[in-house]
């Protein structure tokens, strides 16, 4: 990875869907150039029953994006 980004940054989405969205960097994948973004490309994750959660139910979580699609704030 080119840039010098890393977990806790600051950064502002520059292509995609949320483009022009602010966010902090929450995790930085190196062999996969991508990062994860707070709040930034949410999908949503479905989760079996279990004795924990017996309903079972759908998660919102962030997706990893592209580092080249994000400059620092």
């Amino acid at each position: 990875m080119a840039t010098k980004l890393k977990k806790g940054d600051e950064v502002v989405v520059i292509a995609g869907d949320d483009k022009g969205s602010k966010g902090k960097i929450l995790e930085v994948e190196r062999e996969k150039n991508r990062i994860l973004v707070e709040g930034i490309n949410m999908s949503k994750k479905h989760e079996r029953k279990t004795q924990d959660n017996p309903q079972g139910s759908i998660v919102e979580r962030e997706a990893s994006i592209h580092y080249s699609n994000v400059k620092k704030a």
